[in-house]
């Protein structure tokens, strides 16, 4: 058996937050949210539109400021003034719903945008990052594709490309597949499902219950801005221990 390409930590969890609130106005989207992720771990968020999923995932590389609470990686807690937030931030790759990609730049200098502008590494070292991460997302013969011209798969694809390279330790998702038709969504699970298999540290907020049920090492359903209830994917969909949790999940509950 080979070894993981990003291999599981017996130390400390990556990523974790501890307290956290949340509120738009008068309205408290994240109440007191305890949430840890380990190296190596694929941890995906399920729950009913509103409940806080995607504000939870954006709070955990603070592009949504916290409330109140503390959020930790790699043992630095991002909350606090002297830490370098900048520094830990690009170790946290996210992929948006809707790409984000630039329509002016083609597929290439899409990946090597970031790199080059906080000046990591040359433009060789960039390009060079950029051409192994579009071939590791199936893209390498589109480096120079206008992006307006790709479909919304390949698009998503050059996303996910795009937040590897800046070598993440971890990968968020949110909602990864919701923009797509149908027919298109399985190619960019099956990156995901790859990346998942080599080890890399991944939460993902989905409504692709196949994603959650197989693919994940833990499940988490948010319920009116708390944590209702997780465990291991078995457990989660076929005996889940609260009402709420088992009526989400009862179309996808077996027997």
């Amino acid at each position: 058996m080979t070894s993981p390409l990003y291999p599981v930590s017996t130390q400390a969890p990556l990523i974790s937050v501890q307290g956290l609130r949340k509120s738009f106005g008068d309205h408290e989207v994240l109440k007191s949210i305890d949430l840890s992720v380990a190296h190596g771990e694929v941890v995906t968020i399920i729950g009913a539109s509103g409940s806080g999923k995607s504000t939870l995932l954006r709070c955990l590389n603070l592009l949504e400021s916290p409330d109140a609470g503390h959020v930790w990686f790699h043992g630095e807690d991002l909350m606090d003034p002297s830490t370098d937030v900048n520094r830990l931030r690009e170790q946290i790759g996210m992929v948006f719903q809707s790409f984000n990609l630039f329509n002016n730049k083609d597929v290439l200098d899409n990946c090597t945008l970031a790199p080059l502008t906080l000046k990591l590494c040359s433009k060789e070292q960039a390009e060079a990052t950029a051409m192994r991460r579009l071939e590791q997302v199936g893209l390498a013969d589109f480096a120079h594709a206008d992006v307006r011209r790709l479909s919304g798969g390949q698009k998503q694809r050059v996303a996910i490309a795009r937040a590897l390279c800046m070598n993440p330790e971890i990968m968020l998702f949110d909602e990864p597949t919701s923009a797509l038709d149908p027919e298109i969504v399985g190619e960019v699970l099956e990156v995901m499902r790859q990346l998942a298999a080599d080890g890399m540290t991944m939460v993902v907020v989905t409504h692709e219950m196949a994603f959650a049920k197989n693919v994940s090492d833990r499940v988490v359903f948010m319920d009116r801005g708390v944590i209702a209830e997780q465990g291991d994917p078995k457990q989660m969909f076929t005996n889940p221990q609260l009402p709420r949790t088992r009526e989400f999940l009862s179309r996808y509950l077996d027997g």
